[in-house]
């Protein structure tokens, strides 16, 4: 029988036992030119059942999938008889049996794809792996056109077609629409049993064939396979934590692009309900967001961020109503946990992100408590439009351009307009206002007195917003209150302990008190919660450098390069000024210059180390620049450093005397920097940091 199709009339009364049951059910129980539907959830089971399908033929075989990570799920130690079209998005480089596709927004073009490669393959076998993905990407009817059309193509070829389809991720409506349009039904369930809960197959209906088993247990998987499996859930499992979970971005899939702001608010609305639960450690938003289109597998990711558990989607709005999909899956294994879809008014977004939490908390075994509760099913606003209004200023307050930061904080006024106890409207308005000044486009006083109002009013409203007491940590923190800035981060981190910024600023309070051992352990916890974020991969390795930890900094920076160049350079050029190896710095610094030619650091280092090679005239210029950028009191210590480098150490505690004056010392590098160490023997480093102490609030 093997790779052999059989007649119409042929009655299949024996399936072998074990896993070969539903082996031998998808190479001999097919009609040759028939199009079977497998319906099932994504799990372990799926890629192995399509790839027995596809090897049961001799013949050639076409798989048609969106990435190529599923395809090598799939079709891994196969041979050169199985050909896949990997209908991307993104851009696929040619490989050996891979041929890239345009991706699935216009189904005309799909067909067209499809008809070339079968017609260059001539396949006898063909699986369509991207049908839950065009459901949820067009309408029903527009899908049930598509694939009338395709389904007929391939039965007037003969060519034998299993196509898999997720029922979790779509409409009872949709999912009728398109499955009757097939030969047979085909579906895996979870049934009680002997010894627990087992897999099951069931074959709801089968035109033109009479099948003497229906239903029967799937029992184990081919032994190759199996061991390749273990293998590398061992090499996954072995460092990662099911209740560590990263939302990636949500795909876009609404007909007007830009509604994409309404899928990354979806995005981060999840991920901040989810840092509700005490017992998730949830991946913040910076570095999810660079995985927006990424075609990498689940267990890739799993590995860069070293999460067990991933949460992806997509959203499609139109008008006052919106579709959701979600699913959880378990990076280990790839296999989903859960799926869900949901179609309602845009009324009903909070319920869905409540459900939606609410349902991971569930399958990863998590019992929430009333508290927990509270957090998930809070709403920002009663009002749709308002909620609106704030997506859209989130998303371009995160571009943070000046003009963006501008745009966002009239979306948010409008937003405050329509509901003025919108408490998260008057943040996004204070972080706005606080980015503006950290450009230099908004005076620091103008600045600091509006983002103290907005944070008070925000206060009033919403007394437990944890991102309120966050901002309000880092606006004491520039005023050099350290016990205010202290009170207030431990306060955000009682509310929400997924809150990667109020480790900061405890790791930057503990380097002014002169606990480094504290600087360290703070930062580490700010990166574990958000290990893409390149603040935090300069921070980590300056923590590490300045604790007298160098070597350990600059493997961390090497490492950190691909995700974070410009933040890398910025600390391995200050390793190498502090090692005397200025041609290696100054390699560096052409790096960062290349990359970011406006930043401040790229002007004092290439003075410190002009000074450091005895030109002096260059590094006075480097002060000049300085001078002329009007970067506001922060300045004052860029200057100084570069005059430390000339020897002239009455300016250099001049200008880091001015920096303390007001408020802007950049403490941890002028306390603990390898580049100025000789500066801490002078006597006068003690008085600064005895004033420093007083002004804020560590001494009398």
């Amino acid at each position: 029988m093997e790779g052999k199709e059989i007649a119409a009339t042929t009655v299949r009364t024996k399936i072998s036992s074990g896993y070969g049951r539903l082996d031998e059910a998808l190479k001999g129980g097919f009609l040759a030119g028939t199009a079977i539907v497998l319906s099932a959830p994504a799990s372990d089971e799926v890629p192995l059942l399509v790839g027995s399908f596809l090897k049961a033929s001799k013949e050639q075989s076409l798989l048609i999938c969106r990435t190529v990570s599923s395809a090598e799920t799939i079709t891994q130690n196969m041979g050169e008889n199985v050909r896949v079209l990997v209908c991307s998005d993104r851009p696929v480089s040619p490989a050996r049996n891979i041929i890239p596709g345009k991706g699935i927004e216009n189904l005309t073009d799909v067909n067209l794809q499809v008809g070339e490669v079968i017609a260059s393959a001539q396949p006898k076998r063909l699986v369509i792996d991207i049908l839950s993905d065009i459901l949820l990407r067009h309408k029903a009817l527009q899908t049930r056109k598509w694939l009338t059309e395709l389904l007929e193509r391939l039965r007037s070829k003969g060519i034998t077609t299993l196509a898999v389809l997720n029922p979790y991720m779509h409409s009872s409506e949709d999912v009728q629409a398109v499955v009757d349009l097939f030969d047979g039904n085909v579906e895996i369930f979870e049934k009680e049993s002997e010894g627990g809960t087992r897999k099951h197959l069931r074959i709801k209906w089968m035109h033109g064939i009479e099948i003497a088993e229906k239903e029967f247990p799937l029992e184990g998987l081919g032994p190759e396979r199996q061991e390749t499996r273990d293998e590398r859930r061992e090499t996954v499992e072995a460092g990662l934590d099911k209740r560590r979970i990263a939302v990636l971005p949500f795909a876009n899939l609404s007909s007007n692009p830009e509604d994409g702001y309404f899928a990354d608010g979806m995005t981060e609305e999840l991920i901040t309900s989810l840092s509700g639960v005490r017992q998730l450690a949830v991946i913040a938003r910076t570095s999810v967001m660079k995985y927006k289109g990424s075609q990498k597998s689940a267990s890739d990711v799993g590995k860069e961020l070293n999460a067990g558990s991933l949460i992806e989607g997509s959203v499609r709005k139109a008008a006052n109503r919106v579709r959701i999909a979600a699913q959880l899956i378990d990076t280990s294994t790839e296999s989903h946990l859960w799926a869900q879809n949901y179609d309602r008014n845009l009324d009903d977004i909070f319920a869905v992100q409540s459900e939606i939490a609410e349902k991971v908390a569930e399958e990863l075994k998590i019992r929430l408590v009333d508290s927990e509760k509270l957090v998930i099913t809070k709403k920002a606003t009663e009002n749709t439009e308002a909620y609106t209004y704030f997506l859209q200023g989130r998303e371009l307050l995160r571009e943070q351009t000046e003009a963006s930061l501008r745009q966002a904080i009239a979306l948010f006024e409008k937003a405050i307009e329509l509901d003025p106890r919108f408490a998260r409207a008057y943040v996004g308005q204070a972080e706005c206002h606080q980015f503006l000044a950290d450009k230099g486009s908004e005076p620091s006083d103008v600045s600091v007195a509006t983002v103290r109002r907005l944070l008070e009013r925000a206060l009033k409203l919403d007394s437990n917003s944890p991102e309120v007491h966050s901002m309000l940590s880092n606006l004491f923190f520039s005023e050099d209150d350290v016990p205010g800035a202290e009170a207030e981060a431990r306060r955000a981190l009682e509310l929400n302990p997924n809150l990667p910024d109020p480790y900061w600023n405890l790791s930057e309070l503990a380097a002014v008190k002169g606990d480094p051992g504290e600087m360290v352990r703070q930062i580490e916890a700010a990166y574990r919660l958000d290990p893409v974020r390149p603040d935090f991969i300069n921070r980590v390795g300056m923590a590490y450098f300045d604790s007298g930890r160098e070597e350990e900094a600059l493997e961390f920076w090497k490492k950190g390069e691909l995700l974070a160049p410009a933040f890398a350079y910025r600390g391995m050029a200050e390793y190498y000024i502090a090692k005397r190896d200025l041609e290696k710095a100054k390699e560096l610094l052409a790096k960062l210059e290349k990359l970011d030619p406006t930043n401040p650091r790229v002007t004092w280092m290439g003075g410190v180390i002009a000074a450091m090679e005895g030109d002096g005239e260059r590094a006075l210029l480097a002060v000049r620049k300085i001078e002329d950028a009007k970067m506001g009191p922060v300045g004052f210590n860029f200057i100084g450093f570069v005059y430390y480098a000339l020897g002239d150490l009455d300016s250099f505690f001049g200008y880091l005397n001015r920096a303390v004056e007001s408020h802007a010392l950049v403490a941890s590098a002028v306390m603990y920097s390898p580049v100025f160490a000789k500066a801490r023997t002078d006597p006068r480093y003690r008085e600064l940091v005895e004033r420093l102490w007083k002004q804020s609030g560590l001494t009398k």
